[in-house]
């Protein structure tokens, strides 16, 4: 058991279009525990965009460093791997948009409930 881990948040861009959350899990999960993985590939219109993913893990420094070097600039599965961390207004970003699916679905649940 690692005790020196501490959660990270990851920005993992040039993304391509064919990725799903299950493929950056395994991906990451070779470095890292994966907690959460969050894909951007539309914008509030629908219109196509750049595909992003921003990835919480649990992780050990050294393993970040390695797995950061393994994978970055890679090319896989239609994309080239640019990873880092996380900008701290991307994850307030991430928060708001959590917040208004948790929102929309139990406001769905509530409708279908009567």
């Amino acid at each position: 058991m690692k005790v020196n881990r501490e959660m990270k948040h990851l920005y993992v861009g040039g993304l391509g279009q064919d990725i799903s959350e299950t493929d950056l899990q395994n991906q990451f999960s070779r470095f890292a525990e994966v907690s959460d993985v969050e894909i951007t590939w539309k914008d509030d219109q629908g219109n196509p965009q750049k595909i992003f993913a921003y990835i919480n893990i649990s992780v050990e420094e050294a393993d970040l460093k390695k797995g950061m070097s393994v994978l970055n600039k890679t090319k896989w599965k239609g994309g080239a791997l640019q990873i880092q961390l996380a900008k701290e207004s991307f994850l307030l970003l991430i928060v708001n948009v959590k917040q208004r699916r948790y929102l929309l679905r139990r406001t769905a649940v509530q409708e279908r409930n009567g």
